[in-house]
């Protein structure tokens, strides 16, 4: 039997360039208390959040995408032509197929990239960084582009009190390149399905089809055992991802966690013992809950504000529905 021929890739990849879309309409929470009993204060304080962003009808998944990655391309300095690989990470494309990642390639003007959508919630930027790494070290491509996109404003039940206020539409993109030394660590990665009912869509879409509910399926969650997972859980995931790229949190410049909620955030961080000097990314209070698109929405505005350099040594987690997970240590663009 004839011998395989390894593959060629790069000895390492890193992020070279990240973008960021948010819709133009800005929603204050006063809009969201027009269908909910509840207060500003009450919000603020559960969450964090005093703004969100939702998207029009031109302002598609695709469109978003198109401008975050547009953005993204240009500051990792390459063309779209390079690009060896699209992956969309979304749960708000509401196609079963084509995936929508074949259009975003097609628009941009890549030569006939691979293209293709995960979904795994707000863990799949995560899942999306730690493919394009596999497959850039494989040599399959050299630059891949990873997206994590929502329109979740689509999937919000407004009436809901629990979960009205906490979502948000947006696409954030990177450039995912070779690299001579690592600059996308270990990832530690998971499921823990026992517990998915926990966040889930409320129906299938077979039963809005079918006339066994009225209602369009929308998203919702269980929001104090969401809460306690989180913190302890996954702060655990955290750590095990430090660990394993052999760092301490004193080593940390930025931590950048799925945006879900300020308070997750904040008991995180004081789980976790990061000094005062590690920059924390609180893109939630402004952006809301964007689910896939929070990483790297959270990356862009802490590089574009300068509250973050390029160099800088991040920690990033995504926890949600599944329930699944991904953490890894980066280095900034």
């Amino acid at each position: 039997m004839p011998k395989i021929k390894p593959s060629k890739g790069a000895p390492y990849a890193r992020i070279l360039g990240v973008g960021g879309y948010r819709p133009t309409r800005v929603v204050p929470n006063e809009v969201i208390l027009e269908k909910i009993d509840s207060s500003d204060e009450w919000i603020r304080s559960r969450s964090g959040i005093e703004t969100r962003h939702w998207a029009n009808a031109e302002e598609t998944v695709a469109a978003m995408s198109v401008e975050a990655s547009g953005k993204a391309i240009a500051d990792a300095g390459v063309s779209a032509e390079q690009i060896g690989a699209v992956i969309v990470s979304t749960v708000t494309h509401f196609k079963q197929t084509p995936a929508v990642a074949t259009e975003i390639a097609d628009k941009l003007g890549t030569a006939k990239a691979a293209a293709f959508d995960i979904s795994a919630g707000c863990a799949g930027f995560g899942y999306g960084l730690t493919l394009a790494k596999g497959m850039i070290v494989e040599g399959s491509a050299e630059y891949v582009l990873v997206i994590g996109v929502e329109r979740l404003s689509d999937l919000t039940d407004l009436e809901d009190r629990a979960t009205a206020f906490l979502f948000g539409d947006g696409a954030g993109a990177v450039v995912v390149g070779p690299a001579t030394e690592p600059g996308i660590g270990p990832t530690v990665w998971g499921s823990e399905g026992d517990k998915s009912e926990t966040i889930k869509q409320t129906v299938p879409w077979t039963d809005y089809r079918e006339g066994e509910v009225e209602r369009f399926p929308a998203i919702t969650q269980e929001g104090q055992a969401v809460f306690r997972w989180a913190v302890f859980e996954m702060a655990k995931v955290a750590k095990e991802a430090l660990e394993v790229s052999g760092l301490s949190p004193d080593e940390l410049d930025v931590f950048i966690p799925h945006q879900a909620n300020e308070r997750i955030i904040d008991s995180m961080v004081k789980t976790l013992k990061l000094p005062e000097s590690v920059t924390v990314a609180r893109d939630v209070r402004t952006t809301g809950n964007t689910s896939a698109a929070s990483i790297p929405l959270a990356m862009e505005r802490l590089l574009a504000t300068g509250e973050a350099k390029s160099g800088d040594t991040a920690l990033v987690i995504g926890f949600g529905a599944g329930l699944a997970y991904a953490a890894t240590v980066v280095t900034l663009p």
